[in-house]
């Protein structure tokens, strides 16, 4: 069985990541941790950037990051081209990722499951939500980032509102305590799936 986990950018995905991560019988494959090692790796990736976005995207064979994402969290249709570059290869590596697998459930981790169409590899999605100001707060911790950047990546993503639909299970993010209890209830109920 394959969960997807997704969330808005400061949910707290990674943190139910690392919940699910003690457990045994559980493997996770970290969709943006894969995508950042590909779009290093890939030469089919690494072609298609500096197509769309020039020779500055690599420096040295390694992904000018700053320089890329300067580009696209401006620029709506920008991030479309990247995520439809980047994407597509991510799925082919799950996929063998998959074959690799034994346990119960796969945790498929990823920020754009929905907008990205992830979801129709996923038997279950859990959506991981809080409060739009401890999402700022959180990732001003993390990237020493100003309110204004984290609105535009904000921006580049669809609402809770608009996921929470999409979703079978959501977990509120709002104490570290409280996230454990429904990390636990849904692994009992995944290892039991069928």
């Amino acid at each position: 069985m394959v969960v997807g986990l997704t969330g808005g950018i400061g949910s707290g995905k990674t943190t139910v990541a690392k919940l699910f991560s003690k457990f045994n019988d559980v493997a996770i494959y970290i969709a943006d941790i894969e995508a950042k090692k590909l779009m290093n790796s890939s030469e089919i990736i690494k072609k298609k950037l500096i197509k769309q976005f020039g020779e500055s995207s690599f420096v040295n064979q390694k992904l000018n990051r700053n320089y890329i994402s300067e580009i696209v969290f401006n620029d709506k249709e920008k991030l479309s081209i990247l995520n439809a570059i980047v994407h597509p290869e991510v799925a082919k590596d799950f996929k063998v990722f998959l074959q690799t697998q034994n346990a119960p459930y796969v945790i498929y981790e990823s920020a754009l499951l929905f907008e990205t169409d992830g979801k129709k590899y996923c038997d279950e999605v859990v959506l991981v939500t809080a409060p739009t100001a401890v999402k700022i707060e959180r990732i001003q911790k993390r990237d020493q980032a100003s309110e204004d950047e984290i609105l535009a990546r904000m921006n580049n993503q669809m609402t809770d509102c608009e996921k929470i639909p999409l979703a079978d299970h959501v977990l509120e993010n709002t104490t570290l305590e409280s996230l454990q209890k429904q990390v636990m209830s849904l692994h009992q109920l995944f290892v039991k799936a069928p």
